[in-house]
């Protein structure tokens, strides 16, 4: 197998004075950084769904009652709240 400068798909490098040393990486070290990727997509993914939703209802209730855009763009910024906390989820993961 070949290695490039930056070691295998399952590791990386570690440099060490003036020797590159490869590392591999084990199922625990992935562990960590996929259940923060997890964490912090399924909250982006809900709030894409419900925005979209929210939006295609918002738009075409501005166009009849344009007094309650404010309303609606406080309806809008709630669902962004579910990413916000995915990410605080992912970095308490990655601290963990």
């Amino acid at each position: 197998m070949t290695r490039g400068l930056f070691g295998s798909l399952k590791g990386g490098c570690r440099y060490d004075g003036n020797d590159l040393e490869v590392v591999r990486m084990g199922i625990e070290e992935f562990a960590k950084p996929i259940g923060a990727a997890i964490a912090f997509l399924a909250g982006a993914i809900a709030t894409g769904w419900a925005q979209s939703r929210i939006g295609t209802a918002g738009a075409g209730t501005i166009a009849e009652k344009p007094e309650t855009a404010g309303v609606l763009i406080v309806m809008e910024a709630i669902p962004e709240t579910m990413t916000i906390l995915g990410f605080v989820v992912a970095a308490i993961i990655m601290l963990m």
